[in-house]
């Protein structure tokens, strides 16, 4: 590695200063190579993180880039930890990552290691809690002071401003060349400041060139390039805690970290993270930029995805609709993989963890969030499972967000499990429910305690039609009755009443009858639910039972009378 001579240390200045700056860091750079060693893992196994600060909520970006990160490892059979950055302290949240790291066990995006739900730590990597690794980064913050890459910068924030607003006209704005103070202090300048008790930061000694440039390639992106880092940037901070360029160098080094997946906000940064992983002497990590995540405004218009506009922005948002887990990930996968509808298409009943996830389909650009697109999605997946896990999931969801259907289960779970089956587990279920939070109404009918009528109908369903339907019907019906029995008691109303059984016949020759069959059904669909379209109506018809069914055909017979 090379040496930086400047302001007129040498290498054993710089020893010394290291020993004045951290007089008790003992441990050595080697040692804690050792303590870290690499990875015991198979040829190609990639080792990914989430890292998240304990600043606010579960932003849906942060479950989307979480769930990149597991997918990566987990596809490789590589492993996925969570390390929790709270070097800044004043902006922590108390319960923060709590509730961050429930939120994404939710959605099955689980840590092999790091900091667990429970706040406990798991794993031979740690402490994965950044505050708790100070010692750590000062053991190779001594390092780059001892090879001249390090220097204490004494510079007040008055003087930090003064040196800011002179940059109004430079192209590079920041502490580099001859704005950089304190850069050049001689040993003898360094150690009577601090014989002062001047408080200090350390800084990097950048060797970046104006004229050099940063070539790296982005696993999302491909080949970028920017110009090489020349800024003296902040590796520790006045209290001793290194800022995130820093620390997260040591860590993913220290941590055996492969692939790096993290916001494009940091694409800026790369080039000053590359140069202190080559100071440092650390292998290079692989980085992957993930675009925000974007929605439509107005009819051309584009925005990131906002917390303070968007309540989808909040992953609370899909728990406290009861969106299922599954449907979620299943949306993510689409937006995250180009790829994905099409290997759904042909790999209907696959597992989704058994999808090929790929770096290079997802979008570089930002991938567009689309709620009917997720709507549909979920439709899909709650139609194709089966009652009793609908019960399962969506009882769970009510007992956290609507007691009053949690009440409606706990009456009768057989009777809500024979409900929720109408119309399920056949080559075309139906998609009327899309999150738990659609099911009250959806089944609201079916019980008497929140079904409230509705008379209107449609077709050449009329009032007239109606009562001599309803009439002729409460005389026949029979809950005993086969549905072909009930069918052909439906089919009998038509002709005494001016309709035809045949809807294809109606369709030949309207004007030769009132209506046809499915006039009548309605009559009778709209008496029984309040509704013109449901799931099959002799399923309903039986659940409901004789007694219900012939009190609501005579409500309804009393209102057409009206």
């Amino acid at each position: 590695m090379l040496i930086c001579m400047a302001g007129g240390l040498n290498l054993t200045d710089y020893k010394k200063l290291a020993e004045l700056l951290f007089p008790d860091v003992k441990k050595t750079p080697e040692e804690l190579e050792a303590q870290f060693p690499a990875r015991n893992l198979k040829e190609g196994a990639r080792v990914t993180r989430l890292a998240p600060s304990p600043t606010g909520f579960l932003h849906f970006g942060n479950l989307f880039a979480g769930t990149v990160a597991y997918r990566i490892a987990k596809s490789s059979d590589g492993v996925f930890f969570v390390r929790v950055e709270d070097t800044d302290q004043k902006r922590k949240i108390e319960g923060a990552i709590e509730v961050m790291l429930k939120g994404l066990e939710t959605y099955g995006v689980t840590p092999d290691e790091g900091v667990m739900t429970d706040g406990s730590e798991k794993g031979d990597y740690g402490p994965y809690t950044q505050s708790q690794r100070k010692e750590i980064y000062h053991v190779f913050a001594k390092l780059l002071t001892e090879k001249g890459f390090a220097y204490p910068c004494f510079c007040s924030a008055e003087e930090l401003e003064e040196i800011r607003s002179s940059q109004e006209n430079e192209d590079i704005k920041g502490y580099w060349g001859k704005f950089a103070k304190c850069r050049n202090l001689s040993l003898e300048e360094i150690e009577e400041n601090l014989a002062q008790g001047k408080t200090w930061t350390l800084r990097l000694r950048s060797p970046g060139d104006v004229n050099n440039k940063c070539i790296f390639e982005d696993m999302i992106r491909g080949k970028i390039e920017m110009q090489e880092n020349v800024i003296d940037a902040v590796l520790l901070k006045t209290d001793g805690i290194p800022t995130y360029h820093f620390a997260h160098a040591v860590d993913d080094h220290l941590m055996r970290t492969t692939h790096v997946t993290r916001g494009d906000e940091w694409i800026a940064s790369v080039p000053l993270h590359i140069q202190l992983f080559k100071l440092l002497g650390f292998k290079l990590t692989k980085y992957a930029h993930i675009a925000p995540i974007m929605k439509t405004e107005g009819e051309t218009g584009k925005r990131k995805l906002s917390k303070r506009k968007d309540p989808e922005a909040a992953v609370t948002y899909y728990i406290e609709e009861g969106f299922p887990s599954e449907a979620v990930n299943e949306y993510m996968m689409t937006i995250m993989n180009s790829n994905f509808e099409d290997w759904r298409k042909t790999n209907k009943e696959a597992d989704i963890n058994s999808f090929p996830f790929n770096f290079k389909k997802m979008s570089a650009s930002g991938a567009l969030f689309d709620m009917v697109k997720l709507t549909d999605v979920s439709k899909n997946i709650i139609s194709t499972m089966k009652a009793e896990k609908v019960v399962a999931l969506s009882y769970e969801w009510a007992k956290g967000y609507n007691q009053k259907l949690a009440a409606l289960y706990e009456k009768d779970m057989e009777y809500i499990t024979a409900v929720l089956n109408i119309d399920r587990e056949n080559k075309k279920p139906r998609k009327d429910i899309s999150k738990w939070s659609d099911i009250e109404n959806y089944v609201s009918y079916m019980f008497d305690e929140i079904f409230e009528p509705s008379y209107e109908l449609c077709g050449n369903a009329t009032a007239e039609l109606a009562v001599a339907a309803l009439e002729k019907y409460l005389e026949i019906f029979d809950c005993a009755d086969t549905k072909d029995e009930w069918f052909e008691k439906i089919k009998s109303l038509c002709e005494p009443l001016g309709c035809t059984a045949n809807v294809k016949e109606y369709k030949q020759n309207p004007e030769a009858f009132k209506g046809h069959v499915g006039d009548i059904s309605t009559v009778i669909r709209v008496a029984l639910t309040g509704r013109t379209n449901t799931p099959d109506l002799y399923a309903i018809t039986a659940l409901l039972g004789q007694q219900r069914v012939k009190e609501r055909l005579q409500k309804a017979l009393d209102f057409y009378k009206q």
